[in-house]
């Protein structure tokens, strides 16, 4: 794990390169810690710089930015390649020119890319990624991420440069980025909490989509042309790919087969030079793949979980209790509020634009937590997304299922029930009007579609329309499947894999999920939608598995998820600072409404509702603009 940064400027000046360089990095130093290294091409206006956070060869071979043997090629890398001694072992066997300096797996990849080309290198690695590749012959310079976007990857042009880097702060220090906020991404981020890629919150800075290329040619360099991305793996077709040569096996198969990817994929992923640990909540996902790291008997497991102050969001309590079952090394942490308000300062910082995941603070405590005693930690991610485990995966199912229930005559019922003012009974008055309009929706993809702005996002007053449309898959799957799909699209990379990305950098820690190993990606899309939902219950294929190492009635339990009792927090302890960001609102925002959000407010502080999904965003882009000195 590391941070990249570099440009191509067609006004080149050495000093002042280097110099820009050095600074870019600085402001990458939570990623690599370890070492820092700057490569510069004057004749053809290139730099690269790279901060390393060592973990597989910790001696010098290891440094970046790296050429591999012939010097055609330049690489600054972030990011692991897993499977790098079975393609050393291939290269060796049909390249004997190789002159190998180490062992570290980004040698491995350059030196694949030299002999095969890029293409087929990408298709080669198993990994999470993001590099910038510079050819010194045809003087192009590609940029690449990982196929489910693990790794953060963000371009721009600016003036006569060309910059990328793995985060936007670093774009930031580069004396000739000019930044502008693009207002049209706000709507989208407050109803979502995150920005859709490819946009930011700046005009013209992108991010790289998942399993994509970005080549800029010399020809499209000295033109200041900004080319579109090219796939070189894509979601939307392994998906139809895989749906088309359905898994054709028993359940029992699916369950072996999954067992057997998901050991390879933890033994590849749990190889280091450093120590290795485990987040755990006590859930499905997490503890599958503890189970698979001490299936492997590589020596003590450590595990690390957060606890909550609250019963109903404590999950600290199973990941004990699964954790004494397997007889592994266990370090959990109960946070209060103080310690949240302790991080909001830090919070627009580390995110580098507005973010609005709450459980961005105790994923944050939990990195530093495990930071103590490893510097790499898998995760479970991807697992709810891959085999329905979120609780509207099932809903979606019933109610497409039961869609002809919308010829009753809802409208009078409701009608009736609409002069009750009791809050509770409001609430399940707007939840049912919801479910009716759910059953006139016209197919799935409208379904997922209308749900999503209901299910998980409530409707935001600040803005009624305008919003950026969801990514379609394009595909003819079931409801559940198909939202399942579209998150794995756009809420894994966009939300789910940022928030921990930078919780853990701002740790120098690295984290490693498994289940976002490509092959397992492809072998859950092959699944029939039985093997993953039956009833109400997701991610069955996986529970039995884990069942063959866990008992069930360890991790057998509704799903809760990585939250914090934010709405007491914000009405308690965060009142003070939620009431002075609210005051700061200029009265003439053309942007926020400040009457509008004080509703919010008193509505939320006085219990009628819990506005805290809605409040949360405000206050993180409130933040993020006071920070960064922006008027909205």
């Amino acid at each position: 794990m590391c941070g990249i940064a570099g440009f191509v400027n067609r006004e080149w000046n050495s000093e002042t390169a280097r110099h820009d360089l050095a600074v870019m990095l600085n402001s990458l130093s939570h990623r690599g810690p370890d070492d820092q290294g700057i490569w510069l091409d004057n004749p053809s206006g290139v730099a690269l710089g790279h901060r390393r956070l060592a973990l597989v060869d910790l001696t010098f071979s290891g440094h970046q930015p790296m050429l591999d043997s012939s010097e055609r090629f330049v690489i600054v890398f972030n990011g692991e390649i897993y499977n790098h001694q079975d393609i050393r072992m291939d290269l060796e066997a049909s390249v004997s020119s190789i002159n190998w300096r180490g062992h570290s797996d980004t040698e491995v990849f350059l030196e694949s890319i030299a002999a095969w080309g890029l293409e087929r290198a990408l298709q080669r690695c198993v990994g999470m990624f993001a590099f910038a590749l510079w050819e010194c012959e045809s003087r192009t310079l590609t940029l690449a991420r990982d196929r489910m976007g693990e790794k953060p990857l963000y371009y721009c042009w600016q003036g006569a440069a060309f910059l990328f880097a793995s985060e936007l702060k670093a774009l930031r220090s580069h004396t000739g980025f000019r930044p502008a906020v693009d207002k049209n991404v706000l709507p989208d981020f407050l109803h979502y909490g995150y920005i859709q890629g490819p946009s930011t919150i700046y005009q013209g800075v992108h991010k790289l989509n998942p399993g994509c290329m970005l080549v800029l040619t010399h020809r499209e360099i000295t033109a200041r042309a900004l080319p579109e991305p090219i796939a070189y793996w894509s979601l939307a077709e392994v998906a139809a790919k895989e749906k088309s040569r359905q898994f054709s096996g028993s359940y029992s198969d699916a369950i072996c087969q999954l067992e057997f990817l998901l050991n390879r994929a933890v033994g590849i992923q749990a190889t280091a030079d450093v120590a290795v640990g485990a987040f755990l909540s006590g859930g499905i996902d997490s503890s599958a793949v503890v189970a698979m790291m001490c299936k492997l008997h590589r020596g003590p497991v450590h595990t690390f979980s957060i606890g909550m102050p609250l019963a109903g969001f404590d999950e600290g309590k199973y990941a004990a209790e699964v954790a004494s079952y397997l007889g592994i090394e266990h370090i959990s942490h109960t946070i209060e509020a103080s310690e949240a308000l302790d991080l909001l300062p830090r919070l627009p910082e580390i995110w580098d634009e507005p973010f609005a995941d709450s459980s961005q603070i105790p994923t944050l405590l939990l990195c530093q937590l495990a930071s103590q005693s490893v510097t790499v930690a898998l995760t479970g991610d991807g697992g709810d997304e891959l085999f329905l485990g979120y609780n509207q995966y099932p809903i979606m199912h019933k109610l497409w299922s039961s869609r002809l229930l919308r010829h009753l005559p809802w409208q009078t019922a409701l009608g009736f029930f609409s002069s009750f003012r009791v809050p509770r009974a409001h609430r399940r008055l707007m939840l049912a009007r919801n479910v009716v309009e759910a059953w006139h929706q016209s197919d799935p993809a409208a379904l997922n579609s209308y749900w999503m702005d209901r299910f998980r996002h409530q409707s935001n007053p600040l803005f009624k329309n305008n919003l950026k449309p969801r990514r379609s898959m394009g595909i003819k799957y079931t409801p559940a499947e198909a939202f399942a799909l579209e998150d794995a699209a756009a809420y894994l990379p966009d939300d789910i894999l940022v928030k921990v990305d930078r919780a853990s950098m701002a740790c120098s820690l690295e984290t490693r999920a498994p289940f976002l190993d490509h092959r397992i990606v492809e072998f859950a899309l092959s699944l029939p939608l039985a093997f993953k939902l039956q009833g109400a219950t997701g991610k069955v294929v996986l529970r039995d598995m884990l069942y063959k190492h866990v008992p069930r009635k360890l991790v057998d339990r509704p799903k809760m998820g990585f939250s914090i009792p934010l709405g007491n927090w914000l009405r308690i302890e965060l009142r003070p600072w939620v009431e002075s960001l609210l005051a700061d609102i200029p009265p003439g925002s053309d942007f926020i409404r400040k009457d509008v959000v004080n509703v919010i407010w008193q509505e939320h502080v006085s219990g009628y509702a819990d506005r805290s999904d809605q409040l949360w965003p405000i206050l993180m882009l409130l933040s993020w603009s006071n920070l960064n000195k922006v008027v909205l």
